[in-house]
């Protein structure tokens, strides 16, 4: 006998929610379980992560020998270099996870991230463009909502909403320090999707009309964990890309564009680190 839906007009992934109930898995036992089986430490993360969705910032780590192995990542899934930022006097260690690409896995390492002690999670990824009137080459959108176009936020908030916001302060403060970067750096919507080949004529044009500037594939629900979680996370999209409508997409800038990145990167955590001074001294 097949189950009943309890709404039939509704798409399935929406029913049997209960956003307020702890979850039965939880990313501090998983952890657990993984120090255990492989002998790790129970040593916490830096306090600073990255996702590097695209892992072009992990590759230039590696080839430029600055980015080395963090032993007491458990995650299963995946590996972690620390690193320390261009021109940072303070040399403090940031954590960066590679190739976390999709709303899925992203949060997952995310999850397990802020139970290993990160404070501060920031998402670089490479995005396509929406808006005709973006400039040309390459250009950063610090993404200050999403739209929810995949399966993952569903789980940790409510439907009625069909973008999920940055937090305010968070973004306010990035985006003054990434204004006085010298990187070419807009503000505003992206559209999360979990099917990029689907990115047809019709749902462009209707994302567009909705005011998003670029399609990328993690912040809807990096930013839907951190409002469930109270955990702090900031996402750019690196727009490079037409969807390869053209010859000669997906241009990054040099070293596929991993050291514009880290300027972002590096204008964001001293921007947050200022914030944080001044929280202490109020």
């Amino acid at each position: 006998m097949k189950p009943v839906r309890p709404n039939a007009t509704r798409p399935p992934i929406l029913d049997g929610k209960h956003h307020g109930a702890p979850s039965i898995f939880r990313p501090e036992n998983l952890l657990r379980e993984a120090r255990r089986q492989r002998g790790l430490p129970n040593q916490p993360v830096p306090r600073i992560c990255l996702l590097d969705p695209d892992g072009d910032i992990v590759r230039a780590l590696r080839r430029d020998g600055r980015g080395e192995p963090f032993s007491g990542w458990a995650c299963y899934h995946s590996d972690m270099l620390t690193f320390t930022l261009p021109g940072d006097a303070a040399a403090e260690p940031i954590g960066i996870v590679g190739c976390a690409v999709g709303a899925p896995y992203a949060v997952l390492v995310a999850e397990q991230m802020f139970a290993s002690g990160c404070r501060l999670l920031i998402s670089v990824t490479s995005a396509g463009r929406i808006a005709a009137d973006l400039p040309d080459g390459a250009c950063f959108v610090l993404i200050d909502r999403a739209l929810r176009d995949e399966g993952t936020s569903y789980h940790y908030l409510p439907d009625h909403r069909s973008f999920v916001e940055a937090d305010v302060s968070l973004a306010d403060s990035g985006f003054r320090a990434l204004s006085s970067s010298g990187l070419s750096v807009l503000r505003g919507a992206t559209w999360t999707t979990d099917a990029p080949f689907r990115e047809t004529a019709e749902a462009i044009a209707w994302a567009e009309s909705h005011g998003v500037l670029a399609v990328e594939m993690e912040a809807a629900a990096l930013y839907a964990f951190a409002q469930a979680r109270a955990a702090s996370v900031l996402c750019l999209a690196h727009v490079t890309n037409r969807m390869a409508q053209v010859e000669g997409d997906f241009e990054k800038g040099e070293a596929n564009g991993a050291h514009d990145a880290l300027r972002a990167v590096a204008a964001i955590v001293n921007a947050w680190r200022g914030q944080q001074v001044e929280g202490l001294g109020a």
